[in-house]
């Protein structure tokens, strides 16, 4: 069916106006005739719905939040069948406001997260193991012994880590009973939340995945665009368990009725972050964004050309104009919006982030004050698990402004490490960089980053940049819009660029980097005092 005519069926007004019930409410919507997207964001503490109008207006939103679960220290579940209910509530919520039935529905989701479920009845038989859950840390170690790092490397682009879906699914296998002879009958299969969703909203029809999720399960060949027949062996999956693979923009599948009220398309699907990166227009090499939240998210499309990282970046996919599959370098600052949070709760610095902002400007500078938010130890592109959080230069005259307005500069010291790292590695040159999360709201920060780089920094108007990214690779392939260009005319972006200061900010990146190797020294020391 062509997209007009699929879109004139979908906005036609229902007659007799639908009911949704949920918990404790009941509401009726009549529904308008225009033209819109719903984008479904599937995260890691709850589930967001925007209703985004071709014009670029949010239309809708909803929200709910979803338990985790923690069985045993260092683990982190979710109940698959609750992040459904809550993506269809908070679905629900945002078509309620706004009105209208949707052309298309996108997806986004929190990566690496795995389940098992029945093909047959949808029912998962465990809970999903999330990104964060780190039970499989041992079985890495066990395989970056036997040399298997470098395999995983070359094939994936990722390093060996819990972080990602492969040895969450072999843990599934050995440790689930009777899971193991039900998977190689066919009776069960694997999924990212992205796929537990198109099963479940299509009655089982679809059995999907995209190319930027299926990268970050470290069983996916990111040359070959191809399930990886080595890595199946090596964590024990067969095939037939995993979904098809397709581009980013494209028709997955259709939601039927009885969960949103009609039936709709599903259109586009990819990770956060890459929907992110998408939703912020950075579709050419050398667009990258940085999403600043209790850390630093970071990536950089490189286009066609897949770039090797000489500092322990990770090469993903990512999508370009037309949703299809591109490289991307990826890289982290472990501690950003944490080192303010640290400020208010640990030290009673400030009673609300929002005070940094007026404190930073209190003062001309640090007054010789820096500050290296290692609490977790360093990322990329150091890599020292044991450095620990350093302040440096303090003095008699150092007030909490001075301390404020270091944790904040420390934001944009990290975010150009990375950066630099990033355009180094890919032979790149960065032209803007894009900005989201919540620290992305400081005025302040924000021209600080632009002057440190040297570059303009634009932060759009609507910062949920995840969903909007998924509402645009869906609007791409229903034809809502014909090209990213066109989503983003309707969006406004405000620009931070470099100004009389940039000199002086650039040179206090040199200090800061003495205070990374005082923070690296201690470590190495630290190190040597517990051998």
């Amino acid at each position: 069916m062509r997209n007009a005519e699929l879109q004139g069926r979908l906005l036609e007004p229902f007659d007799p106006p639908l009911t949704f019930r949920i918990p404790h409410s009941e509401f009726r919507i009549t529904f308008a005739h225009m033209t819109a997207v719903l984008a479904i964001d599937q995260g890691t503490t709850g589930s967001t719905a925007l209703v985004v109008a071709a014009d670029g207006r949010v239309l809708g939103r909803g929200y709910r939040e979803i338990p985790q679960y923690f069985p045993a220290p260092g683990q982190v579940e979710h109940d698959a069948e609750e992040i459904l209910a809550a993506t269809v509530t908070a679905a629900r919520e945002a078509l309620a406001q706004a009105k209208v039935v949707p052309a298309a529905l996108g997806i986004t989701n929190q990566r690496e997260t795995v389940c098992a479920w029945e093909r047959d009845t949808g029912r998962a038989v465990h809970r999903a193991l999330v990104w964060q859950d780190r039970r499989t840390a041992p079985r890495c170690q066990e395989l970056a012994r036997d040399r298997q790092a470098k395999l995983v490397r070359e094939r994936t682009g990722l390093v060996l880590d819990p972080y990602f879906s492969a040895t969450k699914i072999e843990w599934l296998l050995q440790h689930v009973p009777g899971l193991a002879a039900r998977v190689r009958a066919g009776e069960v299969v694997f999924g990212t939340m992205d796929t537990w969703l198109l099963f479940r909203l299509t009655g089982g029809k679809a059995y999907l995945t995209d190319h930027t999720n299926a990268s970050r399960t470290m069983l996916y060949n990111i040359e070959a665009r191809t399930w990886d027949e080595d890595l199946l062996r090596l964590f024990g999956v067969p095939r037939a368990a995993l979904p098809d693979v397709r581009a980013s923009s494209g028709m997955f599948g259709t939601c039927e009725a009885r969960h949103l009220g009609a039936e709709l398309p599903i259109c586009g699907v990819a990770g956060d972050q890459q929907a992110a990166l998408f939703g912020q227009g950075c579709t050419e090499p050398g667009q990258a964004k940085n999403t600043y939240g209790t850390g630093a998210f970071l990536l950089l499309n490189t286009g066609d050309r897949r770039a090797v990282s000489q500092h322990g970046l990770l090469t993903t996919i990512a999508c370009g104009p037309r949703g299809e599959p591109v490289y991307a370098l990826e890289g982290s600052v472990f501690i950003a919006g944490a080192a303010i949070q640290w400020l208010r709760d640990g030290l009673k610095l400030i009673t609300q982030a929002s005070e940094s902002e007026h404190l930073a400007r209190e003062v001309p500078d640090t007054g010789g004050v820096y500050f290296v938010p290692a609490f977790v130890g360093l990322g990329a592109p150091h890599w020292e698990p044991n450095a620990r959080g350093t302040i440096v230069g303090l003095t008699r005259g150092t007030t909490r402004a001075h301390l404020v307005r270091a944790a904040l500069e420390a934001m944009a010291f990290g975010t150009k490490e990375v950066l630099d790292a990033m355009t180094g590695d890919a032979d790149l040159r960065l032209a803007a960089l894009q900005v989201d999360g919540g620290a992305a709201a400081n005025d302040w920060l924000m021209q600080f980053q632009a002057d440190l780089l040297g570059v303009p920094v634009a932060r759009p108007d609507v910062v949920e940049t995840t969903a909007l990214g998924a509402a645009a690779l869906a609007g791409l392939a229903a034809g809502v819009w014909q090209g990213p260009n066109q989503f983003l005319s309707g969006r406004t972006f405000r620009r931070f660029v470099p100004g009389e200061r940039a000199a002086a900010v650039r040179a206090g990146a040199v200090e800061w980097r003495r205070a990374v190797d005082a923070a690296l020294h201690w470590a190495g020391a630290g190190g040597a005092g517990r051998r």
